[in-house]
């Protein structure tokens, strides 16, 4: 394992939602796909998405696992681990389409 990598999966995961309009999540490993109405994030927990109107990204900080997200947000869930491969999936077919 590389030494970024160790760095991210030691940090605390937590989400803030300010009024609904401004999400800040923590412990966040990498940005998976994203556009104005969802977010898909693999975090120190486990795949979030995140569902809304207007959505965009105000900030993102690789080195610490930040990021930010401003819009109208309406749904956020944690994906089960036993639906990756359908995820993977999806994403690749989006991807490939």
């Amino acid at each position: 394992m590389n030494r970024e990598n160790s760095s991210i999966s030691t940090y605390n995961h937590s989400v803030s939602l300010l009024e609904r309009k401004t999400l800040v999540i923590t412990g966040v490993k990498k940005i998976e796909n994203f556009d104005n109405l969802h977010f898909l994030l693999e975090t120190t927990m486990g795949y979030m998405m995140i569902k809304g109107d207007s959505l965009e990204l105000i900030k993102l900080d690789t080195l610490a696992g930040n990021v930010t997200i401003k819009g109208n947000i309406n749904n956020i869930n944690y994906l089960l681990d036993n639906n990756n491969s359908k995820k993977e999936e999806n994403i690749f077919s989006k991807l490939f389409k």
